[in-house]
């Protein structure tokens, strides 16, 4: 299924001659020189390709830097959860002062 699919989508002979007459009259003298260009474009795509190939699999084979170290368990101190103190208590202010901290006209 798939050959006569691929079959049916490759132009074939006829098809061929009608694509380089077109071509013929569209670049006339220029054509080998187009076709040259259009070589070497091919050819640096497929190295910037295949660079690319390259890259990836070194960057797969070689193991991250950024990637931790872990230490032996034995070297290892015991994590501890910092211990809780409540804030010191505030003095309560008495009726009659109005110290900065307290608002006027405020009561407790």
């Amino acid at each position: 299924m798939m050959g006569t699919l691929l079959a049916f989508l490759s132009p074939g002979p006829p098809e061929m001659i009608i694509i380089l007459v077109i071509a013929v009259l569209l670049f006339g003298k220029r054509l080998p020189e187009v076709a040259r260009s259009l070589g070497r474009s091919m050819v640096e795509f497929k190295k910037g390709v295949r660079g690319i190939e390259d890259e990836i699999r070194s960057a797969a084979d070689v193991p991250s830097v950024d990637a931790p170290v872990h230490e032996p368990a034995e070297e290892r101190e015991d994590a501890t959860a910092p211990k809780f103190e409540p804030p010191p208590a505030e003095p309560k202010p008495e009726a009659g002062d109005t110290s900065p901290e307290t608002p006027a006209g405020v009561e407790s």
